[in-house]
C-alpha cells in the first residue's frame, strides 16, 4: 500500500498582538457572546467552551482523529476538543475507500469521530454524543469562563491534498499559523474586529476553504458560525434569514449561479464570498446586483491556506495579504518557472501550481492551472481561458473543456466540451465561441447535458469529468450505431 508523503511546514511567526507563546481558542471576550446559530438558535461563548470540555473526556485513546461532523457546530466542537487534549484532527479532501487505506498508512491508529447515523467510513469510529450528554450550563461555568490557551505551535490538523497528480499529501497546520492566516483574512474582506458577523455558509468544513473561512474565521475573530451546510438555493435563504445581521455568505461560483437562477427573495448580507473555482466577471457582477453587496473572491491552497483576495467585478488582479511575498524559485532554478510565496503564515516558502504574472508590487494575474496549458497544432491556450469564454455565453448556465490523453497514433487531439444550456441549441453555442476563441481549440464535439459532476464544494475534479466525458462519448457512438 502507498504511504502518504508529508510535507515539513511549520507554523507562521507569533502575531504580536498576542502572547508570544499562547494563543486563545476563541476571541469571544465574554461568556454570552454567541458562538453559532444552530436552526436559529443561539450558542454562547460559555455553552460552547462546556462542550468543548466535556466531549474532551470522552474522546477515543487514539492520537489521530478523522473528523467526520456534517454539522458545523459539532464540526466545531469536535475540532477544538481534539486540540485541547492534545490530540490531531485529520482532515483528507474525499473520503474515499482508496484515500482511507492510504490515511491508515500514514496514521495507523486513526479512529473516526462522526455525527452520521450511516457514516461508511472503513476506521473505527466514535459516535458524537447526544444533546442530552452535553446539558446546560450551570452559573458556576459562567462565572469562571476560562478559555483554553493553546502553544502556538501546537500541531492543530493535517489537510490532505486530493492526490490527483500523485499520493495525497499531508501538511501540518499549527495553532498559530492558521489563526494568523483566518485573522488576516478577515481584514482583508473588510470585516471589522468586534462586529458579531454571522456567518452562513454552503461549503463543508472538512474542506479547506470550509475550514478556514466558515469555522476559524469565526472562531479566531469573534464572529458566529451557522451549524447547517445550506447547499440549495432555498436553504441558503433560509439560513440566512435565520441569523442576525450583519452577515456573511460564504459559497462557491455553482452555489452563486443556482441561487441567482431560483429567483427567490435574497436576505441582506454585507459581503460575499467565493472560492473553489474561477469567479466570472459577469456572474460576479449580477451577484452584487442582486444582493446589493460586494463580492470579494479569495485564493489559496491546501499547502499555502489563503494568501489573496479580488473584488472581480472591478479588477482581475488579486492582491496579496499584506505580510506574504510572491517572487520567481528563491534558488534562481531558471528551470522552475513556478511563482513562490512566503512570509506571514507561510514560514517555509511554497511553489504555486499555477501560471501568475506579477503586475506591481504585492498584486497578481492567474493564467490557470499549469497542468491546464495546452498545445494543439503549435498553438497554446489554457482550460481556464476557454472555460471563461465558455461560461460567459448567455444562456450557458455551467460549461468546462476537457482534454483528453495524447492519442498514441499521432493524430492531433482535440477538445471536447460539455455544457448545461437548457435555452441553446449546440449550433448557438459554437457560433457563439468562434467569435472568441481560435478555431485549434473549438471543441469537437461540444455535448449538452442535464449537469456536471461537480462535488460539494462546486469544483470539477478531473477524473470525474473524465469519467463523464467517456460515458457521454460512449452513450454518443452508441446512438450513431443504431439504425
Amino acid at each position: 500500500m502507498p504511504r502518504i508523503a508529508c510535507a515539513d511546514v511549520t507554523g507562521c511567526a507569533p502575531l504580536t498582538s498576542l502572547t508570544p507563546s499562547l494563543i486563545p481558542l476563541l476571541s469571544h471576550t465574554s461568556p454570552d457572546r454567541i458562538v453559532a446559530w444552530r436552526d436559529g438558535i443561539p450558542v454562547t461563548a460559555a455553552q460552547f467552551l462546556s462542550d468543548v470540555e466535556k466531549l474532551a473526556t470522552i474522546l477515543p485513546a487514539s492520537r489521530h482523529i478523522l473528523n467526520d461532523c456534517h454539522d458545523r457546530y459539532h464540526f466545531l466542537v469536535a475540532l477544538s476538543a481534539i486540540l485541547v487534549a492534545g490530540k490531531v484532527n485529520l482532515l483528507p479532501s474525499t473520503r474515499t475507500a482508496e484515500t482511507i487505506r492510504q490515511l491508515l498508512s500514514f496514521a495507523p491508529d486513526a479512529v473516526c469521530l462522526t455525527d452520521q447515523s450511516n457514516c461508511a467510513i472503513a476506521l473505527p469510529q466514535t459516535a458524537y454524543p447526544s444533546p442530552t450528554f452535553f446539558g446546560q450550563i450551570g452559573s458556576a461555568s459562567i462565572r469562571a469562563f476560562n478559555i483554553p490557551q493553546i502553544e502556538e505551535d501546537r500541531l492543530v490538523a493535517y489537510v490532505f491534498t486530493s492526490g490527483s497528480t500523485g499520493l495525497p499529501i499531508a501538511h501540518r497546520k499549527t495553532w498559530a499559523t492558521l489563526v494568523c492566516n483566518v485573522q488576516m483574512e478577515a481584514r482583508q474582506l473588510g470585516l471589522e474586529p468586534g462586529v458579531n458577523y454571522s456567518v452562513v455558509g454552503t461549503v463543508p468544513a472538512q474542506h479547506m476553504y470550509g475550514f478556514e473561512s466558515t469555522v476559524l474565521m469565526p472562531l479566531a475573530n469573534g464572529f458566529s458560525l451557522t451549524s447547517a451546510q445550506s447547499f440549495y438555493p432555498a436553504d441558503i435563504c433560509h439560513s440566512l434569514a435565520q441569523v442576525p445581521e450583519p452577515r456573511v455568505l460564504i459559497t462557491t461560483p455553482v452555489h452563486l449561479r443556482s441561487l441567482l437562477g431560483s429567483a427567490l427573495p435574497l436576505p441582506k448580507i454585507e459581503v460575499m464570498v467565493s472560492a473553489t473555482a474561477p469567479l466570472s466577471p459577469q456572474l460576479a457582477q449580477q451577484a452584487e446586483q442582486a444582493f446589493h453587496a460586494p463580492l470579494q473572491e479569495i485564493y489559496g491552497s491546501t499547502e499555502t491556506g489563503q494568501i489573496a483576495t479580488r473584488q472581480p467585478s472591478l479588477t482581475p488582479e488579486w492582491v496579496l495579504f499584506p505580510t506574504l511575498k510572491m517572487a520567481p524559485c528563491p534558488e534562481q532554478d531558471k528551470n522552475d518557472s513556478r511563482m513562490w510565496i512566503s512570509g506571514g503564515h507561510v514560514e517555509t516558502p511554497m511553489p504555486m501550481n499555477d501560471a501568475i504574472e506579477l503586475t506591481s508590487n504585492g498584486k497578481f494575474l492567474l493564467h490557470g492551472r499549469i497542468t491546464d496549458l495546452i498545445n494543439i497544432a503549435g498553438k497554446r491556450s489554457s482550460l481556464a481561458y476557454l472555460n471563461h469564454h465558455l461560461n460567459a455565453i448567455p444562456g450557458i448556465v455551467d460549461g468546462a473543456f476537457f482534454m483528453p490523453p495524447e492519442k498514441t497514433s499521432g493524430e492531433v487531439t482535440r477538445l471536447k466540451a460539455v455544457v448545461v444550456a437548457p435555452t441553446l441549441e449546440v449550433g448557438d453555442i459554437i457560433a457563439a465561441l468562434r467569435e472568441k476563441i481560435d478555431p485549434a481549440f473549438m471543441p469537437r464535439p461540444l455535448y449538452k447535458v442535464d449537469s456536471l459532476p461537480r462535488n460539494a464544494t462546486g469544483k470539477l475534479p478531473h477524473a470525474a469529468l473524465a469519467e463523464f466525458m467517456n460515458t457521454l462519448s460512449n452513450e454518443h457512438s452508441s446512438s450513431e450505431r443504431k439504425p
